[in-house]
């Protein structure tokens, strides 16, 4: 139904010159689509109110309405194309050269202050629009996608789960663009099958400190929404008491939030903050989770300034991510983390594994091939459980007989013998247990190195090995591209 719109305004987006990548085209797609979802949810609460005998007054003030400003129509519904503005007037109105005129933007970020909370939908919009920018250069180009997005709605089941599997598609696009889209992205099919096996309740409130695109927090609520017979109160328990994330970077903070209303979440609980900011010494038992999912950001230096917020002190923020989440744990709740497979062994992650070990129950570990994540790093998914010292951790390795790669992702077929060995888990070639008491106490070393493996020396097809080769210089080719277009 709405691919064709997609399809029209990426082609569009092409031809402007401030939009030269994929996350620039999500982003310009974002902000439009949020403002067509508040006209349609507006209209929505009006007619309900109206229907009720009541008032139903607006958020946005007449002018700033997508029916006035970048839709209006005549009486038949068309476009009114006498008082539709493009060109020159359409770009002057959203941000006017003018730096003390009130425009679209301005006036739509000033929601921020006048919000009364921050779970509140008006502050939403205002933190929207104080972290994103305009990058439409021709107003021509941007009444086209106007034109495309007016074309959507959002009232039925059926029209948001179709422009939820499209956004989802351009998140997955951004996604593979390179490291920087990469960095907001885990696949969905990991993401879900992380879900399934933590199975959350309807009352368990969720937790994703470094939320990115919002993946595990839709997953969650896409699984509570199909496995759970829920009630109107337990609807409402779910779209506002239960699922919770904080995202630093302007950007996927909008990709979030845009992410969830689609799925259904009409004032999604993300804020826009940086988490390792906060000092975790200082958590409250009210200020804890059930259940904590989350692929957080690695590699990055962390200024000394930030890690005083932690006991242990450590530059590689994957680690202090670590100790944040631990904290955030109620005693009793459940965590799957996915982080690089690094963390079992480098030295300077000793002091946070031997917290993990102490504090909570970590009883299992999937190590992933790498290419799960485009950027091509290792990783493994800890899960863990917060109350009581771990004992005995069962490992999966995933093992797969193809290369992942862009064309050729992982899936949930991949990750099936997993899955069944999870549920009692039981050893296998590809899986096996290790006991606290044979670790190296000193270290608490706990790579992944499978005891089954036999040392026979088993040679690939030359076929693969050239597909392989013809696939990396492709995505080498891919990054050099996006370079020379940023430079």
């Amino acid at each position: 139904m709405y691919a064709q719109n997609f399809k029209t305004i990426d082609n569009e987006l092409r031809k402007d010159g401030g939009c030269s990548t994929e996350m620039d085209y999500i982003e310009q797609t974002s902000w439009l689509l949020f403002l067509k979802y508040l006209e349609d949810l507006e209209s929505n609460k009006e007619m309900e109110a109206e229907l009720n005998g009541k008032t139903y007054t607006r958020i946005l003030d007449k002018k700033y309405t997508w029916s006035s400003w970048a839709c209006p129509k005549q009486a038949d519904g068309s476009l009114d194309l006498h008082m539709a503005m493009t060109g020159d007037d359409l770009l002057e109105f959203v941000e006017p050269r003018d730096p003390s005129k009130l425009g679209l933007f301005k006036y739509l970020a000033n929601f921020k202050q006048t919000a009364q909370s921050p779970d509140t939908l008006e502050y939403k919009i205002g933190e929207i629009f104080s972290t994103i920018k305009n990058k439409f250069q021709s107003g021509y180009v941007m009444r086209t996608v106007i034109n495309a997005i007016d074309g959507m709605r959002f009232q039925t089941s059926e029209e948001q789960h179709e422009m939820s599997a499209l956004y989802e598609e351009k998140i997955k696009n951004m996604g593979n663009s390179g490291r920087s889209g990469g960095e907001y992205y885990t696949p969905r099919p990991l993401i879900r099958t992380m879900v399934r096996l933590l199975n959350p309740k309807i009352g368990d409130r969720i937790y994703d400190g470094a939320c990115g695109s919002a993946g595990f927090l839709v997953e969650a609520f896409n699984y509570l929404k199909e496995t759970s017979n829920m009630s109107v109160d337990d609807m409402n328990t779910l779209q506002h008491d239960m699922l919770f994330g904080k995202e630093l970077k302007p950007l996927p903070y909008v990709i979030a939030t845009m992410n969830m209303i689609l799925h259904g979440v009409e004032a999604p609980n993300i804020m826009h903050t940086d988490t390792l900011s906060e000092n975790i010494m200082a958590i409250q038992d009210k200020d804890r989770f059930d259940m904590v999912l989350a692929n957080p950001p690695f590699g990055a230096a962390t200024q000394s300034t930030v890690q005083q917020n932690f006991p242990i002190k450590t530059g590689e923020t994957a680690y202090l991510f670590m100790q944040h989440f631990i904290k955030y744990l109620k005693a009793g709740g459940s965590a799957g983390v996915v982080i690089k497979n690094t963390f079992l062994s480098n030295d300077d992650a000793i002091p946070v594994r031997r917290e993990l070990l102490d504090t909570c129950n970590l009883y299992a570990v999937l190590d992933l091939p790498a290419k799960v994540f485009t950027a091509g790093v290792k990783t493994v998914v800890l899960f863990f459980k917060k109350g009581e010292p771990t004992k005995r951790i069962w490992y999966y390795q995933l093992n797969l007989d193809r290369n992942l790669g862009k064309t050729n992702p992982l899936n949930e077929k991949d990750l099936a013998d997993f899955v069944e060995c999870f549920n009692g888990f039981k050893e296998t070639e590809n899986s096996w247990f290790i006991n606290m008491a044979d670790l190296d106490q000193e270290t608490l070393d706990l790579s992944a190195q499978n005891p089954n493996k036999t040392d026979k020396v088993v040679y690939r097809d030359p076929k693969d090995i050239i597909e392989e080769i013809e696939q990396l210089d492709k995505e080498r080719a891919e990054i050099i591209t996006e370079i020379k277009e940023l430079v």
